[in-house]
């Protein structure tokens, strides 16, 4: 286990837990009706089966260990934070809800009604901390109260981890779109703003139309044909810029310098002084996209275009479990492979969930690290989607040991042993058998000659693929189910696009949707089989009350029980001193 000693700002408040204790409350003011609701509502669950549950002393390291003011319970920020996603609300709705709406209040703890327990600062600043703790110890702390509460969850429900789906979906950034020409003028206005008067004389001369039009309509005003002339006039402006500012102090660590010197790199080639912008297939999906985030890549896929992050989630899949629920949520720049990410996060998936031995993807999770990886681990990996061109006609590639140069190669006819070349492996199969085949006008190797030709690569694919068919046929289509998690991440955003910047603020987004995905999930599952039983124990008291007028006795234990159980149900998630 690694201990880290992280330094923070003396300033910072002192840490105290949350320890008030909800003897008396508004609730008392309420109605019978009103508290029945209330006590009934869906924050009240998340009280007891989130909050309640949300270990304080994990955020102890972010606040000073001097006397001073005591800091805002850490439970009651992190609850905020996941009810704001939950909700799909923005901070001052947030602010708003926390301040004169009672359910609000309720899920996060809060037993008077006049309390404003943080400002909109308050809940920014512990954002930063959490941020700058993670800059030095690589541990984000709420995907730490992810982690935690799902193992909880997992162990109270008793579900079972073995199988397990992941996908991946594209999130876009709070970005505004810049076409190529308009980003150049924007990073370009953005740095005028920040030169000192020297500088700002000298440069706002050449920045002169720019700076009279602003980037929107500056752009508007151009022809197409009028755009790689613009390119050239721009690229003379930036070698121009840079060679007045180039090496002052006075810039450095500066956003607006940063974007302008990257900006600078990714578009243009210097030779001999002489400045000329890149072809647009020379450019990369890392290159910056807007000045406001730095950290956004570009990915184009299936059609959608799509500048931001995607955020991989992984739930549980085992059809004999009651309710399924996340387990892993990661954010990457969008520009990453799903495969690398898998390769990534597998081993502190397993890490988390020991049992797992069978993880269902599509093909683009498949790769030969990640068979590698899988088969240390020893998990499955069942794909479907599979990448590329289907073989028309079916094919098996067994290797003969592990050591072995020799593969066999079976197709529906005939099984060969393969022979090392050069470069590859090769199978030969029997033309004369081949021109009997009734498959042979759909089938490559009758078309190449009977040759066959593969690497260990290939085998590694082919191994993979073929693992469907190695569990019973009802789990063989348990992988689109996956598709709904993904939805489900993004059903509170504006058709796929957040309200925040950064990959830090993606991150929090998506650990704490993660988490009230969880509790959503936990909370019908609970609620209908609470509705169920409420029916059941109805229906037993109905049948017994008619069965004791006619025999005159009490009411069975059994039934007086049942209606104990009920009542218990609600108290199974929630901590024994909260109960």
């Amino acid at each position: 286990m690694r201990i880290f000693t992280v330094v923070f700002n003396t300033e910072y408040d002192m840490f105290k837990a949350n320890s008030q204790l909800n003897l008396f409350s508004y609730t008392t003011e309420l109605s019978k009706k009103q508290r029945e609701l209330l006590d009934n509502s869906k924050e009240k669950w998340f009280y007891k089966l989130i909050f309640s549950n949300i270990d304080e002393m994990a955020f102890k390291p972010l606040y000073s260990t001097k006397a001073s003011r005591p800091n805002v319970a850490a439970n009651i920020l992190v609850s905020a934070m996941i009810l704001k996603e939950f909700r799909g609300i923005s901070y001052n709705e947030l602010m708003e809800s926390v301040m004169f709406d009672m359910r609000f209040k309720t899920a996060l703890g809060m037993v008077s009604i006049d309390e404003q327990p943080f400002s909109r600062a308050t809940l920014f600043n512990f954002q930063n901390r959490i941020l700058e703790y993670e800059e030095q110890t690589g541990i984000n702390l709420i995907e730490q109260v992810f982690d935690n509460l799902t193992a909880q969850q997992i162990k109270q429900l008793k579900l079972k981890t073995d199988i397990q789906r992941t996908d991946s979906t594209l999130i876009s950034s709070n970005i505004k779109k810049y076409s190529r020409v308009q980003l150049l003028i924007e990073v370009l206005l953005r740095l005028e703003r920040i030169l000192q008067e020297e500088d700002k004389t000298q440069i706002s001369k050449l920045l002169q139309a720019y700076l009279k039009t602003g980037s929107d309509k500056y752009v508007y005003a151009l022809k197409s044909n009028e755009l790689p002339r613009e390119l050239e006039k721009l690229g003379k402006v930036y070698h121009a810029v840079h060679t007045i500012i180039e090496g002052k102090a006075t810039y450095e660590g500066e956003k607006a310098f940063v974007n302008f010197e990257r900006v600078y790199k990714e578009h243009f080639v210097v030779v001999h002084e002489q400045v000329s912008p890149k072809a647009n297939d020379e450019l990369s999906s890392k290159m910056l996209q807007s000045p406001d985030d730095q950290e956004a890549t570009y990915r184009k896929k299936n059609g959608q275009h799509n500048k931001g992050y995607t955020i991989n989630g992984t739930e549980t899949a085992n059809p004999e479990n009651p309710v399924q629920l996340v387990t892993d949520v990661g954010v990457n720049p969008n520009n990453i492979d799903d495969s690398v990410i898998l390769n990534q996060r597998i081993e502190n998936l397993k890490e988390k969930t020991p049992e797992l031995n069978e993880i269902h993807t599509d093909g683009g999770y498949g790769s030969q690290d990640n068979d590698k990886a899988l088969l240390k681990l020893k998990i499955t990996q069942i794909t479907t989607a599979v990448r590329g061109r289907e073989s028309e006609i079916p094919k098996k590639i067994e290797q003969l040991d592990e050591k072995s140069e020799s593969y066999i190669v079976e197709c529906p006819h005939q099984k060969v042993t393969s022979k090392p070349t050069p470069k590859h492996h090769k199978g030969q199969f029997d033309l004369s058998i081949c021109k009997g085949c009734p498959l042979n006008q759909k089938c490559q190797i009758f078309k190449d000659k009977g040759r066959f030709y593969f690497n260990h690569k290939d085998y590694l694919r082919n191994k993979r693929n073929r693992n469907i068919n190695s569990i019973p046929k009802e789990r063989r289509k348990i992988r689109p189910n996956v598709e709904a998690l993904m939805k489900e991440f993004k059903t509170k955003t504006q058709a796929g696009k957040l309200k925040v910047r950064g990959l830090f603020k993606t991150s929090l987004f998506a650990y704490n949707m993660g988490i009230a995905i969880n509790f959503g999930r936990i909370y019908r599952y609970v609620s209908e089989k609470n509705i169920k039983e409420a029916f059941s124990f109805n229906l037993k008291v109905f049948l017994a009350k008619i069965s004791s007028k006619k025999t005159n006795s009490k009411l069975p234990n059994k039934i007086i029980s049942t209606n104990i159980e009920i009542k218990n149900l609600f108290c199974k998630f929630t901590p024994v001193n909260q109960v």
